[in-house]
């Protein structure tokens, strides 16, 4: 079921990165029209603990039978909480709950700016790295995509208020994914890469089943078969197969080329919806669409060509990319 079992040879190289990259462009695009789906009978909250309580344990039986260290530090578990609920508990569910009063594809789309937040929380927060010329013109740029993106929706004569809050809150789920990114980069675990993240969700689906009972969202839930079919879903397509694809390419094909699914997975979601959900796609989002995946091409462009001079002048190499995908 995960690409890390694949076993690795030269000859079939190619065809397993081509195939990992399908997996991380697709699963993870398709991501926002599944939690579209379950959002019509399934609060959030009790999704997200739904999700990751299957997923996080699971995924650490896994490790633990393949051999891996999954006990950790207190150091460990205090950072990991801190990572699993910017990530999991803030963010995806900041998603999921605006995609109640948003579509899928226009959420995708708001969400695509991981980047960018990223490259201000590291010039602007732990001020680790500067931003240059071109990020900061990748900046200008994704708030003029954002703009276009939303300009219908803010000169329209009937307001539909809590789209428009459902859009606040995907801007804030974007920031918090972006600052646990970068949090997650920074610190350091006795455990690998699999292990962490199968923390992370765990200690993230507890938080979020401890939100839903004080809630009381339980007793709102409708256990139709569309909303548990999604379910599955986010947990094998989204939390497992796409996350492992993800973490093989990073250590088989070059950062650079990996971040490419930033660009991707909105386009993919934004597909989906309209073929599958009907959801309107009209010239403003197409606008939106080339500009925002153009602002962040210049972002991670201006990190790239950093990155390289900083390898050409003999300093620590620096990440192209951070994960955001779901």
């Amino acid at each position: 079921m995960m690409v890390a079992l694949l076993p690795m040879s030269t000859d079939k190289r190619q065809l397993k990165v081509a195939i990992a990259f399908g997996m991380v462009y697709v699963l993870w695009g398709a991501t926002y029209l599944a939690m579209r789906v379950a959002v019509e009978h399934i609060p959030p909250y009790v999704l997200g603990a739904t999700r990751y309580l299957i997923a996080g344990p699971l995924m650490l039986a896994y490790c633990a039978l393949s051999g891996r260290k999954i006990s950790i530090t207190r150091q460990d578990m205090l950072r990991l909480v801190a990572i699993g609920v910017l990530l999991l508990s803030v963010a995806n569910m900041g998603v999921t709950w605006a995609e109640v009063y948003v579509p899928s594809s226009l959420a995708a789309l708001i969400v695509a700016i991981v980047p960018i937040w990223v490259a201000i929380v590291e010039a602007w927060v732990f001020r680790s790295r500067r931003l240059s010329l071109m990020g900061l013109a990748g900046l200008a740029l994704g708030i003029a995509g954002m703009l276009v993106l939303l300009w219908p929706r803010l000169i329209s004569a009937r307001v539909d208020h809590l789209e428009l809050i459902g859009c606040g809150i995907l801007v804030v789920a974007s920031l918090s994914w972006a600052l646990g990114s970068v949090l997650s980069g920074r610190w350091n675990f006795s455990v690998d890469v699999f292990t962490a993240s199968a923390w992370e969700m765990t200690f993230a689906g507890f938080i979020n089943l401890l939100i839903a009972l004080l809630s009381g969202s339980f007793h709102r839930v409708v256990w139709t078969p569309r909303g548990v079919v999604a379910i599955l879903y986010l947990v094998t397509g989204g939390s497992w197969i796409g996350f492992t694809a993800y973490i093989w390419l990073l250590e088989h094909v070059p950062t650079p080329k990996v971040a490419t699914y930033a660009y991707v997975n909105p386009v993919v979601a934004v597909y989906l919806g309209w073929l599958l959900l009907s959801e309107k796609v009209d010239a403003f989002m197409l606008a939106g669409t080339v500009v925002i995946i153009a602002a962040v091409a210049l972002v991670n462009l201006s990190k790239l060509r950093r990155l390289k001079s900083g390898v050409e002048a003999g300093q620590p190499g620096l990440s192209a990319v951070e994960p955001a995908g779901d």
